[in-house]
């Protein structure tokens, strides 16, 4: 804990210090006027923040009438791209992508050296895409082209988290800090998203309370409320992750107040509405979500959400959902194989699972990849090959050391099919203790096994079919 304090002390005090010198006008002064629009969406474009979606729909139709009268100005191109890149991530709307490539490799051809703009968004594009390998590529280029600015470090410690990298996403994060930070209502966007990116290191890491308290500065210190929905979004990811459902539903209702167009928040309140047994309202979540924000994800979850409700005929909907969208991101670059195949592995051919994450392996060996492929291949019948994966993914050193619920009753139950029933034990054990609601359909399972192999544990309310 005291790695947060101390990091998130020298940021919010740099940044207090600065606004007094700001906010404190000659008395003859009067302060300047609110930026509109386009100002606000292209200043938070620039600096790697998130953007209301209002104001990045602004950005880009002025944009796109600016380059039409001037198609040369390369920094024009980049931002235009860069705002394609967060309208896409925003709203799941895979077609920008393509959109922000072209207009990036247009800013590129025009000034292909130092381009640190292009090189950024181009990082950003990738890690939308969920590829990590290109988006290290494009990473490391714009640190290399201006290793003093703090904006291009974001998307590079993204970038090494995809890859399982997470000893590079924590040398990257080292220089981050290093660097000097602003001041004002721009200090504060820098010092929020440096405390973001501190909290999703030490969230890899297993320091639990320490990522908590890093994004909860970080949702403190946000200046404009796209970015505090944002840090809120993930103060309310990291509840989950710990089994704090009602903390985390709190999280995410403070996200949709902050800025109604944070749709994650929607999924998330599916979430934690269900694992406190409000199923009706949890429903309405998740289809809320989908219908803003259509991720493969919320698909898979809201399907086995009426699986455990027993409502096998709009589960099946759902994944129809999840496959098309699937189809629709991989028709313009994006890599959907993990959801993908986590779905295979339970809800069809787990041995395409297998075969997909493979390929996904070889290309992202991160914790979460070899979580999802230990579960294909025990879902497939390989479960001497299934412990190894299982064993990575939960290796605290290896595996990057985040305590996932998931991760443990995936090692669990292939520990008791490989016979060790101690083992099996402990890591189902060990899921219930870190989140007791990781699933409203798999943690009935996990506690029939305790209660088969001696070692029940308390059942949760609401969570329980």
């Amino acid at each position: 804990m005291q790695s947060v304090r101390v990091l998130a002390g020298v940021v919010v005090g740099c940044f207090v210090l600065g606004g007094v010198l700001v906010v404190m006008p000659d008395a003859d002064r009067r302060p300047p006027p609110s930026p509109g629009p386009v100002a606000r969406a292209a200043t938070a474009v620039g600096s790697g923040a998130p953007a209301s979606l209002p104001d990045l729909v602004a950005l880009i139709s002025d944009r796109e009438a600016h380059l039409r009268a001037h198609p040369g100005d390369v920094r024009s191109w980049a931002e235009l791209g860069t705002a394609y890149v967060e309208r896409g991530r925003r709203t799941a709307e895979p077609g920008f992508y393509p959109k922000a490539d072209a207009a990036l490799r247009t800013s590129l051809k025009g000034r292909p050296k130092g381009n640190t703009e292009a090189f950024r968004g181009m990082a950003a594009l990738a890690v939308a895409r969920h590829d990590f390998r290109a988006a290290r590529g494009w990473g490391e280029a714009a640190v290399a082209s201006s290793p003093k600015r703090w904006s291009v470090y974001p998307a590079l410690i993204d970038a090494y988290r995809g890859l399982g990298d997470y000893k590079g996403a924590r040398r990257a994060l080292a220089k981050l800090v290093e660097l000097p930070s602003g001041s004002g209502a721009s200090g504060n966007r820098v010092g929020a998203q440096v405390l973001v990116r501190a909290g999703l290191v030490y969230r890899d890491r297993g320091w639990r309370e320490d990522s908590a308290a890093a994004l909860s500065d970080a949702a403190a210190l946000a200046a404009a409320p796209a970015e505090q929905a944002d840090c809120l979004l993930r103060v309310g990811e990291s509840a989950w992750e710990r089994g704090e459902a009602a903390e985390s539903l709190r999280a995410y209702e403070a996200a949709l107040r902050a800025d109604p167009g944070e749709h994650a928040a929607r999924a998330g309140q599916g979430r934690a509405l269900a694992a406190l047994g409000r199923d009706s309202e949890a429903l309405l979540a998740y289809q809320s979500a989908l219908a803003k924000q259509p991720l493969p994800r919320y698909a898979l979850e809201l399907g086995e959400l009426y699986e455990s409700l027993g409502l096998g005929g709009a589960a099946r909907a759902q994944y129809d959902v999840l496959r098309a969208r699937v189809r629709e991101g991989d028709a313009v670059g994006v890599n959907e194989e993990l959801v993908l195949g986590l779905f295979e592995a339970d809800h069809g051919d787990a041995g395409a699972a297998v075969r997909r994450l493979r390929g996904e392996w070889a290309r992202h060996p991160s914790a979460a990849v070899a979580d999802a492929l230990g579960w294909a291949l025990h879902r497939d019948g390989k479960d001497k090959e299934a412990i190894v994966f299982a064993t990575r993914a939960t290796d605290r050193v290896r595996g990057g050391g985040a305590r996932i619920a998931l991760y443990s009753f995936h090692r669990g139950v292939i520990e008791r099919a490989v016979g060790n029933d101690s083992g099996a034990r402990r890591h189902l054990g060990e899921a219930m203790r870190i989140s007791p609601v990781f699933s409203p359909l798999l943690v009935p399972v996990a506690l029939r096994a305790l209660e088969e192999l001696g070692a029940a544990e308390p059942r949760p309310a609401g969570v329980l079919r």
